[in-house]
């Protein structure tokens, strides 16, 4: 019996796995280095993180600009000298706007998007107040 053919097939599967190890071995190598960056990367970011936030208490506060329409600084305004949270009602008869639904309603709208930019606080529904 020739046992050399089985020799030789065997040569070509040990060069083929050899070669296989090697290629795995580079990709692991790379992938290592890899995650060494990521997690580096990430170190440096949580360091940047917790320096941001150590730092927000001595930053000014910037108010949001306001939406461009004349009654959103006058909105304020009246708030500035309440005392208590208002109503929208009571908003428009501050503004000098006749107390029909639609303007009602248009306050209403305006004193919910001053809430959204945070300017404003709706303890209550339908009570605004001025943020503290």
């Amino acid at each position: 019996m020739n046992i050399r053919p089985l020799l030789d097939a065997l040569d070509l599967q040990e060069d083929a796995a050899r070669a296989l190890a090697d290629d795995l071995r580079a990709q692991i190598d790379d992938l290592q280095s890899r995650l060494r960056e990521a997690e580096m990367h990430l170190e440096h970011l949580a360091i940047t993180r917790k320096t941001v936030t150590g730092l927000t208490d001595r930053l000014p506060v910037v108010a949001p600009d306001l939406p461009e329409h004349p009654d959103y600084p006058r909105i304020l305004a009246a708030f500035n000298h309440a005392t208590q949270p208002l109503r929208a009602k009571d908003v428009c008869e501050t503004l000098g706007h006749e107390l029909l639904p639609k303007n009602v309603e248009g306050t209403r709208a305006k004193l919910k998007r001053l809430v959204k930019l945070g300017l404003l606080t709706e303890a209550d529904t339908g009570n605004f107040a001025r943020k503290q």
